[in-house]
Parts: structure tokens; sequence; C-alpha cells
């Protein structure tokens, strides 16, 4: 059994009536479930997996930020099998492919259905976990097996399944707990979830609450993108703890109830995903003094994130951009050059993630893990794809190296949303360019080739819009859509990225 796995039953067995999730959606409903239920729970569906499943395929786990989506997940652990999570964003067509590759034996339905012949209802789940069982700790999974399994955006149009063992998750859980001043023993500390459960960001705000014997305060999606729900879930959260993106916190910025009154309890921002502006961390400052901003780095490959810089006022006035931290215990850092050579200290290059929390591949993917892992003196080692340098012990993140991108958090290969256009109505050619504001990716520009020139370019992106709704999520379908006659082609024969944004500049 893994040390977060010990952790959730000696917390369960201590504080059995204290509330572990809390929720409230836009209607005004709320939903709770206590340290004692999460335990029960998970091990009664655990019982029923164990007895009723013929292999140990990861399980689907598809839904919305639901508290069973919780239950299940630890159910799977405990009877020994990993999960991944799904969220009800993710287009049908993507859901499918996930699946395809996945190859599960049970697709678990937790608070939204989905139609398969080896889904188990959410009804279904509610009357397993009201009833008997119980399973052996034997049966759980150990350090080296697969623990989760999170898809991330694959060039091909076909998302890659990212593995996370036990023992990678508990690397970071033990390195998580120790950011910012940490969190102390019996603290229960409440933390903010932003983020959906099939984004890796959410490891972060799920797994130190379940570990530290927190308390886990949800915001759905709906209440996100309501400024005053979302400020009066704020409120009521009580939360210390914060876990967003940058980008979330901007959104909050924006409202002037923002601040140590509406959250006078909150001691520790934390923020991965995207890039930190400095702008950002001096209005926190301003807004929450006394609290502590804290800037990571990571791809979904090396376990949620593998550096940290405590944003002090000191640090922003000696940094502009913003470090994103040096590495945590148990990894190592190198900056290679197009020759896989190593580089000094403040020259650019690949960032190159070696340590205990590299995953151990994609799943059933071999050829696109070999490209991307390695093994060097016995470790595992990830190429990211990242371009960065190393100053001061520090390391400074400077964008993608090929055509992979962050926006809002999401990590998101170009070419796989161009393939994903390419199946629309009357698309012949895509390309698609990211838009820069102020040195921030903010939104996505797709240029069409279609195969007749619409009369209103207007209504015809509306249209691709609404169609890619169909095969993308929603953070991946462009802004803007522009149609032209053909696309400007550099020598080797690619779109001519820089051509289309000059373009659009004229």
């Amino acid at each position: 059994m893994t040390d977060f796995l010990e952790k959730i039953k000696k917390h369960a067995a201590e504080q059995p009536d204290a509330v572990f999730y809390e929720s409230v959606d836009s209607e005004g409903g709320s939903k709770n479930l206590t340290w004692g239920e999460l335990r029960s729970k998970a091990v009664k569906l655990a019982s029923w997996m164990d007895a009723n499943l013929k292999t140990e395929t990861p399980v689907v786990i598809y839904g919305h930020k639901d508290p069973y989506m919780i239950v299940c997940f630890i159910a799977s652990l405990l009877s020994g099998r990993g999960y991944c999570p799904v969220d009800i964003s993710v287009p049908g067509d993507r859901v499918k492919g996930i699946i395809g590759n996945l190859n599960p034996e049970l697709i678990l339905c937790a608070g939204e259905e989905y139609e398969s012949e080896n889904s188990l209802s959410y009804e279904k789940i509610l009357e397993i976990t009201s009833g008997e069982g119980e399973i052996s700790e034997d049966k759980s999974i150990s350090g080296s097996d697969v623990c989760y399994i999170i898809y991330t955006s694959g060039s091909t149009g076909t998302p890659k399944g990212v593995q996370i063992t036990g023992d990678c998750l508990d690397n970071f859980i033990h390195w998580g707990m120790t950011l910012g001043s940490g969190i102390a023993d019996g603290e229960n500390p409440v933390f903010l979830n932003q983020a959906p459960f099939s984004f890796d960001l959410s490891v972060m705000d799920l797994y130190l609450s379940l570990y530290s014997g927190g308390k886990l305060h949800v915001l759905p999606k709906k209440i996100q993108g309501d400024m005053k729900m979302l400020m009066e879930s704020l409120k009521e959260s009580g939360a210390n703890i914060w876990v967003s993106t940058p980008s979330f916190a901007e959104v909050c910025l924006s409202d002037e109830s923002f601040n140590k009154e509406l959250l006078p309890e909150m001691k520790r921002f934390l923020f991965c995903g995207e890039t930190l502006p400095v702008s950002v961390v001096r209005k926190l400052h301003e807004r929450f003094p006394g609290a502590e901003v804290v800037n990571t780095y990571g791809p979904t490959e090396s376990t949620v994130a593998v550096t940290d810089i405590l944003c002090t006022p000191e640090v922003c006035d000696k940094y502009d951009p913003l470090p994103v931290g040096k590495i945590k215990p148990g990894s190592e850092l190198r900056i290679r050059g197009e020759q896989r050579e190593s580089l000094p200290e403040g020259e650019s290059g690949e960032i190159i993630i070696l340590g205990d929390s590299v995953s151990i591949g994609y799943r059933n993917l071999p050829e696109q893990t070999a490209k991307a892992f390695f093994e060097e003196d016995g470790i595992r080692g990830y190429r990211t794809g990242d371009k960065g340098y190393l100053k001061d012990g520090y390391l400074f993140y400077q964008g993608r190296i090929d055509l992979q991108i962050k926006l809002h958090g999401y990590r998101i290969e170009l070419e796989d949303v161009e393939n994903n256009l390419m199946k629309l109505s009357g698309v012949e050619r895509a390309a698609v360019i990211p838009i820069e504001k102020e040195g921030k990716i903010v939104s996505l520009t797709a240029f069409i080739i279609p195969d007749r020139m619409p009369e209103s370019s207007f209504k015809a992106g509306q249209a691709l819009r609404a169609e890619a709704k169909s095969f993308l999520p929603e953070y991946m379908i462009p802004k803007k859509f522009v149609f032209l006659e053909e696309l400007p082609m550099t020598n080797n024969g690619k779109a001519d990225r820089r051509a289309l944004l000059a373009y659009l500049k004229k």
C-alpha cells in the first residue's frame, strides 16, 4: 500500500465525521462527503470491483467534480487498479479515443452517465457503496503500479495517456507538503480546487488534502463562470491554501471584493500550469498581506510539478519574468542543446527532467514513449520539449521548442487542433497559431482553407466552432477563424506561421 493510501485510512479512522469534500452548485445545492464516508464507500466499491472484474486494467472514471469521482479513484486503487479521470467537457470522439487506447474493462459513471456496455451507472454505484463489502489491503496498488493515467494533447490528433505510478505520486506529495512554509502534521488545511480532475493540476489540491487530513472545497465549472456565485463560494469556503492556474487568479483579481476580507484564512497561493506574471504576484501581496505566493513548474509527465520558488516582494523586484524555481529533492534538471549536449548556466536549451516522479511512459504508445522518455544512470528521464535556462540556481521557462503551447494552464499541441479541424465540414486544410498579449498566450486563431469561400466569414466561423465541439474540448477551440484561398508555406512545405501572424497584423 502506498503512503497516501495509508494516510487516507488513518484520517478516516481518526476523524470519520470531519468533512473532506464540499461543494455548492449553481442552483444552490450542496454536496458533502466526510472522511468516514470516503473510506467506507471506497472500500465497498473496491470489494465489488475485486469480485466482478477479471483483469487489473485501469478503470475510466467519467464525471465532473462529483464527490463520487474521488470515491471511485480510491476504490480503484484499493482494488489494485489504476484509474483514468475523464471530465464531461471532453468531446465524445475524444472520449472514444481515450477508451480505445486504454481498452478498460470498466467505466465508472460518477455523477454523469456514459453509455457503454461496460459502464457502471451512477445509480448502481450509489447502491454498491450503500451496501456491505470488505477488501484486503494486500489488493491495493503498490508503489511501482500505475496509479492514474491522464490524457494530454498529442500531435497526431490522438491524446496520449501519461502513466503515473504510486511511487511517483508519493514522491510528489512528500515534496508538495513542504511548499512555501509547508503543511504541519495535524494542521487540517482547507484546499481550493479549481481544475477538473482530468487536468493534472487537480492532483496537487486533491492529494495534498487527502495526505494532510484536510478539506477540499470544490468549484464546479458553472460556479467559476459566474463571478457573483464564484465570490460567494469563495467566501463560504474557509480556504487557506489556493491551488490554480495564474489565469484563474487574474480573473478573480478583476473583482475588487477578492481580498483578505473575502478569504481571511488564506495563507498560501500555489500556482502551476502557465507563466505567473509579476503583476499578479504584486496584486496578491497587496490584497492578501502576509500570504505566501509559490510558483511551480512541471509537465504532466513528471507528476504535476518539480520546481518551486517562494515569490517574495524581493524576488519580484529582482526578476521579471519570474523564475519557476529550484528542483525538488529526488529530481535533477539538465539543459540540453540540439545535439543533446549539456549547456552551461545562462544558455537556453531544452529542459530535461530526471528523477523519482518521472512517468513510466505513455499508455500503449511505445514509439512516442521511446522518443520522450529515457534512462540515464539508472534514473528515468523525460525530454520536456520546453525551452529554458538556469541562472542563480533557478530554472527560467521560455516556452515551447516545438508546436506545443500552454493556454489557460492546458497543454495543447497545435497539430492536434489542426488535425481535428480538418475533420470539419468543408475544411481542406487548417493551420493554428497562438495569439500573445504581454508575453502570454491568450487565445488561438485558426486559418482555414475551405472547399469554397464562405459568403460570411463570421457565420462560417461560428458554424465551425459549433461543429468543433464534437471533436475538441472547449479550451482547444480557436477563438477566431480566418478563411484563406491558400496557406503561406515555408521552404520545407510546412505552414508558415510567421507569415500567418504577420497577416493578422496587417
